[in-house]
């Protein structure tokens, strides 16, 4: 089993910057591919971000394009976003998953194809 914790939410300006970190503990996420999903009031769940295990191939969603960045140190078990430029509308609980087939190169946008699952932090961004 592996388990997820993510940090780094809160209440940030419009045009201001977190950076959100997902720790992993139970296992190792150096070979699993794994991505960052958000979900606002009243809204699914919707894809933001994900890395292939080697951080070689990264994708995100058109909404936040130019504006975040998902990265990975595999030594430390970890996974970051770094957000920029935040907008109103980039308020929600952010989720990052893990997908447990090793050594995958298929970065996965569809949250059912997610194995493991954090408990979300909270980001809200005032305009």
């Amino acid at each position: 089993q592996v388990q997820l914790v993510e940090s780094g939410g809160g209440l940030v300006q419009a045009g201001g910057s977190l950076r959100l970190s997902c720790g992993a503990s139970g296992r190792t996420i150096s070979s699993y591919a794994m991505g960052w999903f958000r979900q606002a009031p009243g809204k699914e769940r919707e894809f933001v971000a994900a890395i292939t295990w080697n951080g070689g191939s990264t994708y995100g969603a058109d909404s936040v394009k130019g504006r975040f960045t998902i990265s990975r140190d595999n030594a430390k078990n970890t996974i970051y976003l770094q957000m920029n430029s935040l907008k109103p509308e980039d308020t929600a609980v952010y989720y990052c998953a893990a997908k447990s087939i090793p050594y995958t190169l298929i970065i996965p946008t569809e949250s059912r194809k997610y194995d493991y699952w954090g408990q979300g932090t909270q980001v809200t961004v005032s305009s």
